[in-house]
């Protein structure tokens, strides 16, 4: 069954992850990764996913701005995938979670299009301390607040694990 609770919707409409990274994992797992075997719908080359700020916006080709939202959180559909015991142990500590994005204008993406920040907030707030403060370092989730682009239910479980 799909989880529609934890997966898609408007805050999590594409998920994009770093070609890089995919490459990283390749070495380690000992097999060839292709663009989209983490379930992300944007493989980026040349692009900080996980560097890039809650609520930076990118145009993609002449028409689409997406909104990074968050950082994704592992699942066991995720470790199922890729049948590896201890998965999403790993892939937490790696703290390379690729990020979701909402849709600020849509359109059609091609393969090659390029990639332009067009909107960087100012705050400090990444994908990656996002992802550790929700899973290793709980000590950082006061940090998440000042995004005013976090999903409403994630600063809502920012505010009751901060309590």
């Amino acid at each position: 069954m799909y989880d529609v609770k934890h997966h898609g919707g408007v805050h999590q409409a594409v998920y994009a992850y770093a070609r890089e990274d995919l490459d990283t994992w390749e070495a380690e797992l000992g097999r060839p990764l292709t663009n989209g075997v983490f379930g992300e719908n944007l493989t980026s080359l040349g692009l900080d996913v996980n560097g890039a700020l809650i609520g930076e916006r990118w145009r993609i080709g002449p028409d689409v701005v997406l909104e990074v939202s968050c950082a994704r959180i592992p699942c066991g559909t995720f470790q199922g995938w890729l049948e590896r015991d201890g998965w999403i142990k790993r892939f937490t500590q790696a703290a390379r979670p690729g990020a979701y994005l909402r849709v600020i204008e849509p359109g059609d993406i091609r393969a090659g299009d390029p990639v332009e920040i067009v909107h960087r907030p100012d705050h400090d707030v990444t994908v990656a301390l996002v992802f550790r403060a929700m899973t290793l370092e709980p000590e950082l989730l006061p940090r998440l607040l000042v995004a005013e682009a976090l999903p409403p239910e994630d600063k809502e479980s920012v505010r009751r694990r901060s309590a």
